[in-house]
């Protein structure tokens, strides 16, 4: 299924998208702070959205293994205070983020059959697919546009995976194949955007489709996915 396909529809009432909420705290210190980075270089609205991708994509890490399905462990501000997330937060910090720096944004939801994971994470998810990937949605230019910030460019290195690239114009969505073309991630239904995260649906889903990762006693256990990521798809390096 494709998801490659930037909103050009009248946007309506925008002020939703704007907000500060429960888990898109763009009104914390902290994520205010962050939006002010993004803003220092000046230029249109745009850029400077550009310009935040790249800080939330590069600047925190992608770890599955520090999953937090607590309420304080899905906030943009958490993100920012543990120097990492997974792809839910870190859609949620871009979103929270971009209305900081008064861009109009959304958080949303695809299940993507993942070809490519550590043998670890595959064993503890007892599946391929990943329900509930975050991605973000930006209002620029008068139309909503998808940017994932998901994986760092490090991982994506250690991983053999192309970086995903952002221009603020078009659709900023997972490769199907990695840099040696085996094939790497499916859009298989797309859940639509929404203007906070839905906590509720999301902790029962994660309850429910991952079982193995015992969240009973605090989620996935503590591990360097980076490095695992390296020894499997790197082994000379």
């Amino acid at each position: 299924m494709s998801m490659d396909n930037a909103a050009s529809a009248p946007a309506g009432d925008l002020s939703a998208y704007l907000q500060a909420t429960e888990f898109l705290d763009s009104d914390h210190p902290e994520v205010r702070a962050l939006a002010a980075r993004a803003a220092e270089g000046g230029g249109s609205q745009t850029e400077q959205a550009v310009r935040l991708y790249y800080l939330v994509r590069d600047g925190f890490l992608y770890d599955p293994y520090q999953v937090d399905i607590s309420r304080p462990g899905l906030k943009a501000s958490t993100v920012i205070a543990r120097g990492r997330g997974y792809c839910v937060t870190k859609a949620v910090l871009l979103a929270a983020a971009a209305r900081a720096m008064g861009v109009p944004a959304r958080i949303g939801f695809g299940d993507v059959k993942n070809h490519i994971a550590t043998e670890r994470l595959k064993k503890m998810m007892g599946t391929d697919i990943f329900y509930y990937h975050g991605y973000t949605e930006l209002f620029l230019d008068g139309r909503w546009v998808k940017a994932t910030p998901a994986f760092n460019l490090e991982l994506c290195t250690k991983f053999r995976v192309l970086p995903l690239e952002f221009d603020g114009k078009s659709d900023s969505l997972f490769h199907p194949f990695d840099a040696d073309n085996r094939r790497h991630m499916e859009y298989v239904l797309d859940r639509g955007p929404r203007a906070d995260l839905p906590y509720d649906e999301i902790h029962e889903a994660m309850l429910r489709l991952y079982p193995g990762l015992n969240w009973q006693d605090g989620g996935a256990p503590g591990g360097d996915f980076a490095a695992e990521a390296a020894a499997e798809n790197n082994p000379n390096a």
